[in-house]
């Protein structure tokens, strides 16, 4: 009977490992690590006498002319251009079909950083547009005159179909290239860009050179003057180089990317949000103070409240630093704000959080670690269907390369992820769907390797899991 006895202790000594290691299984079995094989190339730079670095002809011709949102509803636009030989008028004459031309005055600055000087940037915003209309506008008044046009989103509504692209961590490479020129092609046809940060890398080369800020604004001229990029403030545009005698962060970008800040009641341009369509776009710094009582933690606790779904269905957060990241690069960078902000967002039912900084691509499903804290040991993030899809899109093409070391095993909330370039869109049905597709840069316009029909948190909140965890 003793010998029985132990033989059944045994037993169940391995019942209770395989179980163990079998729960181990499940809690490590993630979604889908692509097997698509790229050929083995260095990123490379674009060199300066590329067409796409073309200074406009003429006298004082107006150059890396960009546009975006210039209030919170849509109804007003942000032009933005440089000229260089003089100042110049800092009018934008504008007209729609069914309108007389007008006229909108703005302003214009300089900067110096280290040894360089820039051009003369302008800023004007043009108000009372109205909606859903094509514009045509015209910059370098006086001088060489450059006409570009634009289309103002539809009125804000619950129903109201819109398409945004998505693209980060773009540069100025070969790659970069073939991201724009992919999502520019695309048939989905996005009528907005929701940027994640780092534009230029300016920072990565010697003494922070400038020029490369110049050169990376005319490069996305053609698409950013004629639609609106949301803009989201990367590590790539802290510049801080003390080594320098550079101190104040954020020099170049705050200089040449204008952004409404202020018709949202945030207090610097690194954390606003803006309505467009249907969608209620968050839009955060993950390089700007975030810990209770600094101003964007009180800012994001008065802004998520005012949120209305049944005005603005779709509520979109954009940041730099991802929160879930399942690659050996930037690991854990974003963890600190994920402990600050994510209880906030599962309360208020975010529908997708898109982030870059690692440079590949990856898909959550909808996950939440907002239960643990230090001693209760539940740190495994948790299915849990308020919580948003997190993407990481940092897969624009600059020279740093491919984030290409993944942790192993690919964790549950992992869906779907792949070291490649490329771009996304997601496409606003109604109230109640959307369709995301991401794009890699190597297949036709139309292929979308990963996509995912999203149900609203809000509206249609049933599992939209793409993969079993």
């Amino acid at each position: 009977m003793a010998k029985m006895g132990t033989s059944s202790r045994v037993a169940a000594a391995i019942v209770v490992v395989l179980g163990f290691v079998l729960s181990l299984a499940v809690v490590c079995n993630g979604g889908k690590t692509s097997s698509f094989v790229r050929k083995v190339e260095k990123t490379v730079d674009m060199p300066l006498d590329s067409d796409v670095f073309k200074v406009p002809p003429g006298y004082n011709a107006p150059q890396q002319v960009h546009i975006t949102q210039g209030d919170q509803l849509g109804k007003a636009l942000i032009v933005s251009w440089v000229t260089v030989e003089e100042p110049g008028s800092n009018t934008v004459l504008y007209w729609s079909a069914y309108s007389k031309k007008q006229k909108s005055e703005g302003k214009v600055t300089t900067y110096k950083f280290y040894n360089y000087t820039s051009g003369y940037i302008h800023h004007t915003t043009i108000r009372n547009l109205k909606f859903n209309t094509k514009y045509y506008y015209v910059v370098g008044i006086g001088h060489t005159e450059r006409q570009f046009w634009f289309i103002t989103p539809p009125e804000v509504g619950p129903d109201v179909p819109y398409t945004f692209g998505l693209i980060g961590d773009l540069g100025q490479s070969f790659d970069s290239n073939k991201t724009l020129t992919h999502y520019e092609l695309n048939p989905q046809k996005g009528q907005a860009v929701l940027f994640v940060g780092d534009l230029s890398y300016a920072d990565n080369y010697p003494n922070h050179d400038n020029v490369r800020w110049d050169t990376w604004g005319r490069f996305t001229e053609r698409s950013v003057a004629y639609q609106p990029w949301i803009w989201t403030a990367g590590n790539h545009e802290i510049d801080f180089a003390p080594e320098l005698g550079e101190t104040k962060p954020f020099k170049p970008y705050t200089h040449r990317y204008h952004v409404p800040y202020k018709a949202s009641g945030s207090t610097a341009p690194f954390w606003y949000s803006v309505k467009r369509a249907s969608a209620y776009i968050i839009v955060l710094s993950s390089y700007s103070a975030y810990g209770k009582y600094t101003p964007q933690y009180k800012w994001l606790e008065q802004e998520l409240p005012k949120v209305n779904r049944s005005e603005t269905p779709w509520l979109i957060v954009l940041m730099h630093s991802p929160w879930y990241n399942s690659y050996n690069y930037h690991y854990m960078e974003g963890e600190t704000m994920r402990v600050m902000y994510e209880p906030w967002f599962v309360k208020y039912k975010v529908d997708v959080v898109f982030a870059g900084h690692v440079h590949a691509y990856e898909r959550s499903e909808r996950i939440s670690n907002v239960a643990y804290n230090i001693v209760n040991g539940i740190c495994i993030p948790v299915k849990d269907q308020s919580a948003p899809v997190y993407i990481t899109i940092g897969d624009g093409g600059n020279l740093e390369g491919l984030a290409t070391n993944m942790t192993e095993p690919q964790p549950a909330y992992s869906a779907y992820r792949e070291a490649s370039f490329g771009h996304a869109t997601f496409d606003i049905k109604n109230r109640t769907h959307a369709y995301y597709g991401w794009h890699r840069n190597q297949d036709g316009y139309a292929v979308t390797v990963d996509s995912m029909w999203f149900f609203n948190r809000y509206y249609h909140p049933v599992d939209d899991s793409t993969s079993a965890q």
